[in-house]
């Protein structure tokens, strides 16, 4: 099963490569909008930190981090839904690979893609936040890729109810971009109007964001235990729910 997994693993990332638009929009874009905005956020040193607003300084890598998870499951959104409606799911389902290899094959390349646009965003924009910033970076990487594990259950699903392959990235960006808004990351979730709060709480991006900034800021893991305990029951119960009604064909 192991060898499997680790052969359709690098074929898919083969794959993936080959994808110049998509191989820019998983890593390039993230990488270029933690850029531009960390140029926009005003003097990169001293005590013009102090001005910026807290979006553009010390939250900018949790944002970036999330339009990176975002990014990567709206990728694997669309590469399911392509892959069902060219038969290419039907024909691996027909092989001895069970259905978790198949599909694991996939969050496995997307994670690695995931890790290295994290590193070349800490590479590029390290200029552009705070000094001090980023002393836990190895937990921060960890986090995200658990954040990005959790929430490929919610791409699973919605690959499982988009009609066609040509309405998979604009049904996927509908549902996951609006998350973003309500996470609490703009604006605490204590500040939004009743229904917006409990709207937040039910999604896993509030959840995320949380236990993003509570790494990237040396909150620790033991802090944010609730956040990840939610986003790993949020999982089981939307991969639950993918696994009645994914469609292989």
């Amino acid at each position: 099963m192991m060898r499997g997994l680790w052969k359709l693993t690098w074929l898919e990332i083969k794959i993936f490569v080959r994808e110049p638009l998509g191989l820019f929009g998983t890593v390039g874009i993230p990488v270029l909008m933690f850029i531009l905005l960390g140029r926009m956020a005003g003097p990169p040193s001293g005590d013009g930190w102090s001005r910026v607003p807290r979006f553009m300084s010390a939250d900018l890598p949790i944002f970036a981090a999330l339009m990176i998870a975002a990014s990567t499951v709206l990728s694997l959104v669309t590469i399911i839904a392509i892959y069902r409606e060219g038969g290419i799911l039907k024909r691996l389902r027909a092989t001895p690979l069970r259905p978790p290899t198949i599909l694991g094959a996939h969050v496995l390349a997307k994670l690695l893609f995931t890790a290295i646009t994290l590193t070349a965003m800490m590479i590029a924009g390290r200029r552009f936040y705070p000094p001090g910033a980023g002393e836990h970076l190895g937990s921060f990487m960890a986090a995200l890729l658990f954040t990005t594990i959790c929430l490929s259950s919610l791409g699973f699903l919605v690959a499982s109810v988009v009609p066609t392959a040509r309405f998979a990235q604009p049904v996927g960006t509908l549902i996951l971009y609006p998350m973003l808004g309500v996470s609490g990351l703009f604006v605490p979730v204590e500040s939004m109007p009743q229904v917006l709060q409990s709207i937040a709480r039910a999604l896993p991006f509030t959840y995320a964001a949380s236990l993003l900034r509570g790494v990237w800021h040396g909150e620790g893991w033991s802090h944010h235990t609730g956040d990840a305990v939610i986003l790993a029951v949020m999982f089981l119960v939307l991969t639950a729910i993918s696994a009645k009604v994914f469609r292989w064909e």
